[in-house]
């Protein structure tokens, strides 16, 4: 897989505005406090499109003909803690390893339903690929926490009940060789495995970062490694950093479904930037039979945004000729992220998207989007940000 610097950058918002109402979306936990209940069902419904569905143009891949519509025939096993089978906008489309149709955190199924939530009228949120399978594999235990045991485990088992293309939400902080086995072993069955570059943030965040450090299974060459980025391009400050990732996809403060229930939550982190990408891969592969595994990830690359870090562009994916439509950036060597200066309008201006998304007038945020992450590249070549070139 292609290894670009990941960088890092703004704030992440814990609720977005409902139509210029005082209604907030509650936020979904990757992991339970000790003591906290399950999570149930959202009381709080997203009307309008989300900015990071706008800003991907999802309207437009659904609007396009051809292929096998809507990720249809394909299947996407989701390794974290598990997919609720009672989750409306997944009824019919959810398989189960084990006790993985249960799921205590919801954030599995905040992951499924971006990845496969089917269209509910009235409400202009759906996944990406929506009549892709949901393959359930318990990659954590019940409440959250997950090992390079649990992971290693759940990423064999999704190869081997046959998934197609395999996400991995936890980002953890050393792998093991049961882990390399195990993605050996889902790449050999044709899986294309795609993992959150860094964790998802959990409580409070300090103004500086831990060090930039390698995440697994993300850091292993042959997984597609996924970075979040908000409406502005930017990364949430004080949010871990990766050493590398080979491409970026929303993933601040972006709206999904429950476990129960048709309400909505908020969520953030690179495990739903991941989601996204798996989705987009399920459209490929199901608009591309014959493509490998390999060279999905290299479509998916190949037809990203040019930037630091390429960002994902679906309808591109889908649809270009070529399989590598735009040339990706060098990779500048190992250990060297880039260092970007943070933009300090970026929380107020990813607050201002949110709540635009949520009054339905988010039209201009992808061309928004894009402009931040070209003017972020601009900002960090003039100031050096590579170094050594």
């Amino acid at each position: 897989m292609m290894r670009t610097l990941a960088s890092a950058l703004t704030l992440t918002l814990a609720a977005v505005p409902l139509a210029g109402s005082e209604v907030s979306l509650p936020v979904l936990p990757s992991v339970l406090a000790p003591g906290a209940a399950c999570s149930g069902a959202s009381g709080s419904v997203a009307s309008a499109m989300p900015w990071e569905q706008q800003a991907l143009g999802l309207a437009r891949i659904r609007r396009t003909a051809g292929g096998s519509p809507g990720g249809a025939g394909v299947t996407v096993a989701v390794v974290d803690t598990g997919v609720s089978a009672q989750a409306p906008a997944l009824s019919g489309r959810v398989t189960a390893v084990g006790a993985a149709g249960g799921d205590c955190v919801g954030h599995g199924t905040f992951v499924a339903g971006l990845i496969a939530a089917a269209p509910v009228p009235g409400v202009r949120f759906a996944g990406v690929a929506d009549r892709a399978g949901i393959l359930a594999v318990r990659g954590t235990d019940a409440r959250g926490t997950a090992t390079p045991g649990s992971v290693a485990a759940g990423i064999r088992a999704a190869a081997q009940a046959g998934a197609r293309i395999v996400v991995v939400s936890p980002a953890l902080a050393q792998g093991s060789a049961a882990l390399s086995s195990a993605v050996s072993y889902a790449t050999r069955q044709d899986c294309l495995v795609i993992a959150a570059a860094a964790p998802d943030a959990t409580g409070s965040r300090t103004a500086s970062p831990p060090p930039p450090r390698d995440y697994w299974p993300a850091a292993d060459p042959a997984v597609l490694s996924v970075l979040d980025v908000d409406a502005k391009g930017s990364r949430p400050a004080g949010a871990p950093v990766p050493l590398h990732a080979d491409l970026t996809a929303p993933g601040d403060g972006v709206v999904g479904v429950g476990p129960s229930g048709k309400g909505h939550y908020i969520g953030s982190g690179a495990s739903l930037a991941a989601a996204y990408v798996a989705g987009t891969a399920a459209l490929v592969r199901a608009a591309h039979p014959g493509l490998s595994a390999e060279q999905t990830a290299a479509r998916l690359t190949g037809t990203a945004y040019p930037a630091d870090v390429p960002r994902l562009d679906p309808y591109a994916a889908v649809t270009s000729v070529r399989a590598a439509g735009r040339p990706a950036p060098p990779d500048p060597g190992a250990g060297r992220p880039v260092r970007l200066a943070t933009d300090p309008a970026a929380a107020v201006a990813g607050r201002r998207a949110l709540a635009l998304a949520a009054g339905g007038v988010a039209v201009a945020l992808g061309v928004a989007w894009t402009a931040a992450v070209s003017r972020l590249r601009r900002r960090a070549r003039s100031a050096g940000g590579r170094d050594g070139s």
